[in-house]
């Protein structure tokens, strides 16, 4: 569900935001919601996958035996 909230714009940031709206057939909010989300998905900081070290083991010494467990993994045969 999309959070309702006031912008305060520019009158000439507006009126060019309203032309720039009426040339392409779609209302200004829509617009600016297009705007904001660009925005926020390039500057919001990198999310770290949850996978990485997020495994659990019955085993207390897979750390100290990470290289054992691990040879040949990848390798053919």
């Amino acid at each position: 569900m999309a959070q309702k909230t006031t912008l305060y714009l520019d009158p000439d940031d507006y009126r060019r935001l309203k032309l720039i709206a009426r040339r392409q057939g779609r209302p200004t909010a829509e617009l600016v919601r297009e705007a904001v989300a660009e925005y926020a998905r390039r500057h919001a900081p990198p999310v770290a996958p949850t996978s990485i070290g997020a495994a659990r083991t019955r085993r207390g010494d897979v750390s100290e035996r990470a290289e054992e467990l691990l040879d040949g993994l990848g390798r053919d045969g």
